[in-house]
């Protein structure tokens, strides 16, 4: 981590006199503090579910809108502690709004969001870090709190400290939304500016709508909402020619290298042409990741989409490779007893190939954790059988978060744009069935 020393004690202020603030922050003539030309970061940071289990004294720790062991743990008790089913994802929304129900302060705690920053952030330095961190009480005035930060200087350094500030806005959704108009004072324009949308997409929309505008980079995470709303603005905002990060996306990245992997030997990589079958479990009944991955195979191996159903408990599409055969993809919700963080996770992938003068191949990729024996079934002995454990994804939602600022795409991924709009579509092709 790049060695930071505070500039300047956190303050408090108006909102009103944040913007002259600033200005004056980085009035040190001599001194040899040079504000770092980076980038700015905007983060909604609602963290509902760790305000709750704080104040309901489940986590012995103040909020910070970080993904941790303890958050985890605390959520994980809390799932018990409650009734709900054991299927539930430790930081879904199922858990949040049920604890939002539950009366009671037990818990006492310090609110750090936008002053605890993970070091992987850090460590790109960036100029200007805004954090809007909206309180579970609705009617709790603003607060705005600046800071400054500087790393040490290295050895020799010619260039003496490169510096940053933070501020924070504090306190009800409302009085958030009513300051937004402040917001392009306290962003410089001759920066790239990236807003990071730590909250499930679909809510406050009149907020998310002011914070995204075109020329802004984006960053969310289709896991953290409903799969409708989520895979929709996501879609929508691509379309749009804004550049667009999912954090769900790549989470997927182990399972798009595993599948190619295990299709990379010249013999079988010509069966891909014969796909007639697809079958992808996830974990419980939210579907972004399941189709995200099913539109990423179907638009790699260039299949049209033709029907798609809902039935109990799964999702049934039908596409049309370019040979004019039919293949069949089932998406299926899976219950487990021990989820992932996240809700909607891969659990399993299968895909069956059906060559016209040769055995048929059949390729499982699982989880570590979850074992590949149900999606084994089937005369296997009739088929080659091809295996692939897919790794556990490294890393940290913040470090995943700092790939893609470290990145500096002014684009959206080509892979991610076309696998939404046809993630989209499929979720559209259902919903008409259903009409």
């Amino acid at each position: 981590m790049v060695p930071q020393v505070t500039l300047q004690a956190p303050l408090k202020l108006p909102p009103h006199a944040v913007t002259d603030h600033l200005k004056q922050l980085w009035e040190h003539p001599g001194e040899g503090y040079n504000g770092s030309a980076t980038f700015t970061l905007v983060v909604w940071e609602p963290a509902w579910l760790e305000q709750h289990l704080a104040r309901l004294g489940l986590l012995q720790d103040a909020v910070m809108g970080m993904q941790r062991p303890c958050l985890v743990d605390a959520a994980r008790r809390a799932i018990g502690a409650y009734g709900l089913p054991s299927a539930t994802a430790p930081l879904s929304s199922t858990l949040a709004q049920t604890l939002a129900t539950q009366s009671g302060e037990n818990g006492r705690y310090d609110d750090l969001r936008g002053q605890a920053i993970d070091n992987s952030i850090s460590e790109l330095q960036p100029h200007r870090m805004i954090t809007l961190a909206p309180t579970i009480a609705a009617d709790q005035p603003l607060d705005a709190l600046v800071a400054a930060y500087c790393s040490l200087p290295e050895d020799n350094s010619p260039g003496g400290s490169v510096c940053g500030d933070v501020l924070v806005l504090r306190g009800g959704a409302a009085s958030i939304a009513t300051e937004l108009d402040l917001l392009p004072q306290w962003i410089p324009t001759q920066l790239p500016c990236w807003v990071l949308w730590e909250g499930a997409l679909g809510e406050h929309t009149d907020i998310f709508e002011r914070l995204a505008a075109a020329q802004r980079r984006l960053i969310v995470d289709t896991a953290l909402g409903e799969t409708e709303p989520s895979l929709r603005i996501l879609a929508q905002r691509i379309a749009a020619s804004q550049a667009v990060s999912d954090l769900n996306w790549y989470r997927l990245g182990s399972w798009r290298e595993s599948l190619a992997r295990a299709f990379d030997a010249q013999d079988r990589r010509a069966a891909l042409n014969h796909v007639v079958q697809v079958d992808i479990d996830v974990e419980g009944d939210q579907l972004c990741q399941g189709l995200l991955l099913a539109a990423w195979i179907a638009s790699r191996l260039q299949w049209s989409l033709q029907t798609g159903r809902r039935q109990q408990d799964s999702s049934v599409y039908r596409f049309q490779r370019p040979d004019g055969f039919m293949v069949d993809l089932r998406l299926v919700s899976v219950p487990v007893g021990f989820p992932k963080p996240h809700a909607g996770s891969i659990l399993g992938l299968r895909l069956l190939c059906r060559p016209p003068d040769g055995k048929e191949l059949c390729a499982v990729l699982c989880g570590e954790a979850s074992g590949c024996m149900r999606l084994e079934g089937g005369d296997i002995s009739s088929r080659d059988l091809v295996e692939e454990i897919v790794p556990l994804m490294e890393g940290s939602l913040e470090v995943q978060e700092t790939r893609v600022l470290a990145g500096g795409h002014d684009t959206t991924n080509p892979l991610l744009a076309t696998t939404a709009q046809l993630a989209d579509q499929m979720l559209a092709a259902t919903a008409a069935s259903e009409t």
